[in-house]
């Protein structure tokens, strides 16, 4: 059977949809309430794990792949934890060679800036921006239809709730579904990697822990390579050459800590500008190795952001319907692990497949959505609950082993 898909929001979950599902011959729009595609683009690199490159790698044709492997960069070799003292506690070494250099199965860092313009490539005629979500409603025929601000209208044979962390397709759906506030802090950054600032080069993914209550993340990205390239016509690039962005190496931090632990309340850091926000953090690791503190010193502020952490809250199955969610929207998760991303393009990944299943007579629709949801509930709460996993470690005090 054929059917048209709605999805709700551009984001990469969003828009690897629609990629996936315009290379298979499926019928499917993309709603998104930013007025241009470049209104909300942000500059970090983001890391694509082994999950997050196969369904990239299933989503897109093989020219966009390409494209995404030749503006990725490197990621580092394997993981480690640190103390605040600069003490090693624990390395996980990178996996074999012949894997890291697996165009497909390996682990890659990307621009989110770049990574959305591949993801919008030759989506044209399926993408449209300035269209901010209000609610559905389903019809008598099976359909459902979507009311946006602008006081238009869509109507598909299936709604995808892909609208983020603050989903306004899961609070009419899924009232129930909760995302909370941690009561957790955090403050971001990035330096440069220069020949004066690889004072502290950390491996691919570093946790810094102390006994104090408060803790670090660290990520370097190293760019393959400084590209000019051109992506298929769209609507970001005008199919014009463009330099893509972050082609220089940097090293990223997140700070964590409770709120209680931080020098001031919630609504007072929210009026700090990033040079206070700098000095905040400075201010809360002068107990730590002076390389952590030269690290942060080093820091261009204009990068520095503020960052409650929130987290969904895991709920049951619910009755399958021709309406569902992916990504944040559903499973939104703390940012320790690096995983939100990736388990938003395995959402894609599979839900593509499954509605592929069913297009081809395969399976029904709703079983087609419900095996989705099955196991989109189960690998996706699991993220959502290691990954707060982490954030506790990294806020807990009295470590004997961090002294």
């Amino acid at each position: 059977m054929s059917y048209h898909v709605l999805i709700i929001g551009g984001g990469i979950g969003g828009l690897s949809l629609a990629q996936g599902l315009k290379k298979q011959g499926i019928s499917c729009a993309v709603y998104e309430r930013d007025r241009t595609p470049t209104s909300r683009l942000q500059g970090y690199r983001i890391s694509i794990n082994p999950d997050g490159s196969r369904a990239l790698h299933y989503c897109l044709t093989s020219h966009l792949f390409n494209m995404f492997v030749a503006t990725s960069g490197k990621t580092g070799k394997g993981s480690s934890v640190y103390t605040h003292k600069m003490q090693e506690l624990m390395s996980i070494p990178a996996g074999p060679e012949d894997i890291e250099s697996d165009p497909v199965n390996s682990y890659k860092s990307v621009s989110r800036k770049t990574l959305r313009r591949v993801l919008l490539s030759d989506l044209d005629d399926i993408v449209h921006f300035d269209k901010t979500f209000e609610r559905y409603e389903e019809l008598s025929d099976g359909r459902v239809t979507a009311f946006f601000a602008d006081g238009s209208s869509a109507t598909g044979d299936i709604l995808i709730g892909a609208d983020g962390g603050k989903s306004s397709v899961r609070q009419q759906f899924l009232p129930h579904a909760r995302q909370i506030d941690t009561g957790i802090l955090g403050i971001a950054g990035k330096v440069p990697l220069t020949e004066h600032t690889r004072i502290f080069e950390p491996k691919n993914s570093t946790m810094v822990v102390s006994p104090h209550g408060t803790g670090m993340f660290l990520a370097k990205f190293d760019p393959a390579n400084t590209l000019h390239v051109t992506i298929g016509k769209n609507h970001s690039t005008h199919s014009q050459e463009m330099p893509f962005d972050n082609d220089q190496p940097y090293i990223t931090w997140y700070f964590i800590a409770k709120i209680q632990k931080y020098p001031y309340d919630w609504e007072f850091m929210r009026t700090l500008d990033d040079g206070q926000l700098q000095q905040v953090v400075l201010e809360m690791i002068q107990a730590w190795d002076e390389r952590f503190t030269k690290l942060i010193q080093a820091s261009d502020p204009q990068t520095i952001v503020l960052l409650p952490i929130r987290t969904s809250v895991p709920i049951d199955p619910w009755e399958t319907k021709n309406i569902t969610l992916l990504g944040d929207a559903i499973h939104c998760m703390t940012p320790m692990r690096g995983i939100g991303a990736n388990t938003a393009l395995r959402d894609a990944e599979l839900l593509c497949k499954n509605l592929v299943l069913g297009r081809d007579g395969l399976t029904t629709l709703f079983q087609a959505i419900h095996a989705y949801e099955s196991e989109m509930i189960q690998y996706g709460f699991d993220a959502v609950r290691t990954s707060m996993q982490v954030v506790e470690q990294l806020t807990t005090e009295n470590q004997r082993w961090v002294h």
